[in-house]
């Protein structure tokens, strides 16, 4: 039986979403709570909410690229058609591409838990303002508000065009 690349685990949202499903489920009493704009911008309740969603996160983009590992560790691709050999080492390339994009993320990750630990998680690098709970919901590791971020991308646009 020719080798098959692992479950299709990669998308990070799909990974996000696990995270978050998981540190919903390991609240106990508390299973319901997520952070809302009720509530004073990052309390302890909140900070430690990130913190956990945070760290489940990076578990899961670790247990994907183990699974990933495994499956290159049982063997190359055995296809004797050189369309579906082709098919499985292009499959394997996203792959592959797919767990360097996470490597990546995982220093992002890494990033914001110590934002979390100096009390700057949460807040604009750029201009200090709160980045909102939504963004954050949305793109935990986020360092800037959404003007901000637009506004470094249109630099980066023009000195790209330069």
């Amino acid at each position: 039986m020719p080798d098959k690349m692992p479950p299709d685990t990669s998308d990070e949202i799909d990974i996000l979403e696990h995270a978050r499903r998981s540190v919903a489920a390991g609240q106990g009493d508390e299973s319901d709570y997520v952070p809302t704009i009720s509530e004073t911008y990052m309390s302890d309740a909140q900070r430690d909410y990130f913190r956990r969603l945070l760290i489940e996160w990076k578990a899961s983009i670790h247990d994907a690229a183990n699974a990933t590992l495994q499956s290159l560790q049982n063997g190359p691709i055995r296809e004797a058609d050189a369309n579906d050999r082709a098919s499985s080492e292009t499959d394997w390339g996203i792959e592959l591409r797919t767990r360097d994009r996470q490597r990546k993320l995982i220093s992002k990750i890494d990033a914001a838990l110590r934002r979390i630990d100096d009390g700057d998680y949460g807040y604009c690098e750029k201009t200090g303002d709160p980045i909102g709970l939504a963004r954050l919901l949305a793109r935990p590791v986020a360092t800037m508000t959404v003007e901000a971020q637009e506004a470094h991308e249109r630099r980066e646009k023009v000195s790209r065009e330069v």
